[in-house]
């Protein structure tokens, strides 16, 4: 049951990547985070509003 656990947990951390690339926010550092918090990161990005574009 284990190893089924940390393969989602590992999922959802390469989800919340892409949720954080999405909202302008840095993959890496929400991938490392969530392999940390998990669902906690996941709620975090949730609320979190998208920041403005760096290209100006």
């Amino acid at each position: 049951m284990g190893n089924e656990f940390a393969v989602g947990w590992g999922t959802l951390s390469l989800i919340n990547a892409g949720i954080a690339q999405g909202k302008n926010r840095s993959g890496l550092n929400w991938f490392l985070l969530s392999l940390l918090l998990g669902p906690v990161a996941t709620f975090l990005l949730v609320i979190f509003d998208k920041l403005p574009d760096e290209r100006s």
